[in-house]
């Protein structure tokens, strides 16, 4: 059986630099096609698990111990939603999110949009900038304008992999997950939480959260979590699976998306529990509830664990949390320029622009607010995230429940519902923080 693309899905992400498609075998054994579809979903973990993750779930861990990992949990999970919704809609569409705005709105509202689109890549990217920075100073002892110094030149890594294919893209993301992932059990195994606490911080708890400042850190991880430019990028990355045009393949690939999409933020999801597993125990639990910053938490480690292997670990894992969301980020500015403006330029060029728009906050904010500050930015980045998802939920809940654009993929009542609850909720969280922060 021949198999292709659907004649409009042209993988719209930064070709030719950023090429290689995988084709997916119809006849061949379940295990073997997941094989072959996995890979999209790890891209977009990365997102769930960059710097601002970090330094959210670093002060949540520090100041209220266990209390907010059901907030961790259950962001995981609402992100598990969404982007299932995106792969669906990539998929039954053969088109991105930004391209499906481009096409069904008006000029001026699809130019709305892709300014908020890109108010989103530049707070990921500071995100980004800060925690390499961090990562820099912590580990090679240069100062922290240093430190972004040397960040500005990471577009020099994505000149070096833009001909490598994609999914040798893929494998080099996955090493940098599994060396963040390696690290944290390590971390864990030296601080020995207990573990029935952390089992009761995943019950859900509203008085947990009843205050301003928890609720205030619950939205920031809420928006680390799920991240606006991560649902352009999965629409658009999904479409590098090969697959029949009929009914069929396309069920086949939605579904095996939807098991990729959940294994891969399941691994997210531990990685960022055991962020603020390690912060509660090794701080909280210790009377420094007052550590919000991440060069605070990297210098106390080593006392608190009784050797230097602690910090060194958590660096290293800094380090390749900020580098495997630049290359992210970067496809996913590209996506969203070429999907809303229909403008395509080189992966080099949009990774220049992005960094250079985000080394400016971050210069002015450390020059400005000190060293001490850049926790404090980094939350602020991922509140930034937050505000802006309800911007590209909507049309994202909106397309995959259209029945003349999705066919027979169109979202049943029970998915129709959930999504409309998430929307909602984060809708109402944002809506209150405003509030509280306006009195």
């Amino acid at each position: 059986m021949k198999f292709s693309l659907p004649k409009i899905a042209t993988a719209p992400f930064c070709p030719p630099e950023v090429a290689g498609s995988v084709a997916v075998d119809p006849g061949a054994s379940l295990w073997r096609r997941l094989l072959r579809f996995a890979g999209p979903g790890l891209l977009i973990s990365i997102g769930y698990m960059d710097p601002g993750n970090w330094a959210t779930a670093i002060e949540a861990g520090s100041r209220y111990g266990y209390n907010l990992l059901f907030v961790v949990l259950l962001a995981s999970l609402a992100g598990m939603a969404v982007q299932c919704l995106c792969s669906r809609l990539g998929i039954a569409t053969g088109r991105d999110l930004a391209q499906l705005c481009r096409e069904r709105y008006s000029t001026r509202s699809a130019r709305t949009q892709w300014l908020l689109a890109e108010v989103s890549i530049i707070a990921t990217d500071l995100a980004e900038v800060l925690g390499c920075a961090l990562a820099f100073h912590l580990l090679l002892g240069v100062s922290l304008s240093t430190g972004i110094v040397i960040t500005a030149f990471d577009t020099l890594l994505v000149l070096a992999l833009q001909n490598r294919g994609f999914r040798r893209l893929e494998a080099i993301m996955l090493a940098l997950v599994a060396t963040i992932g390696v690290c944290f059990f390590i971390e864990l195994l030296l601080i020995k939480p207990y573990w029935p606490d952390v089992a009761r911080g995943f019950v859900p708890s509203l008085s947990a959260i009843g205050d301003a400042a928890p609720l205030y850190l619950a939205i920031g991880i809420l928006g680390a979590t799920v991240m606006p430019h991560n649902l352009y990028l999965h629409t658009s990355v999904v479409q590098t699976r090969l697959v029949g045009n009929d009914r069929a393949s396309r069920a086949d690939a939605i579904k095996l998306a939807r098991i990729d999409t959940i294994g891969s933020l399941a691994l997210a999801l531990l990685v960022n529990a055991a962020i603020l597993i390690l912060a509660a125990a090794a701080f909280h639990n210790t009377g420094h509830s007052d550590v919000v910053e991440i060069q605070d938490a990297y210098h106390l480690l080593d006392p608190l664990v009784g050797g230097a292997l602690a910090s060194v670990l958590f660096g290293v894992a800094l380090l390749a949390s900020g580098q495997s969301s630049t290359f992210t980020g970067t496809i996913a500015g590209q996506v969203i320029m070429e999907g809303y403006l229909n403008l395509r330029i080189p992966c080099w060029q949009r990774r220049l622009i992005t960094r250079g728009l985000a080394l400016i906050p971050a210069f002015i904010g450390v020059w400005l607010l000190g060293d001490g500050a850049v926790g404090q930015l980094l939350v602020l980045s991922q509140v930034v995230l937050s505000l802006q998802l309800p911007f590209a939920l909507y049309p994202l809940i909106r397309m995959t429940n259209d029945r003349r654009l999705m066919g027979e993929f169109v979202n049943r009542w029970p998915t129709r519902i959930l999504a409309w609850s998430l929307f909602a909720i984060i809708g109402a969280a944002n809506a209150w923080l405003i509030l509280q922060m306006a009195l």
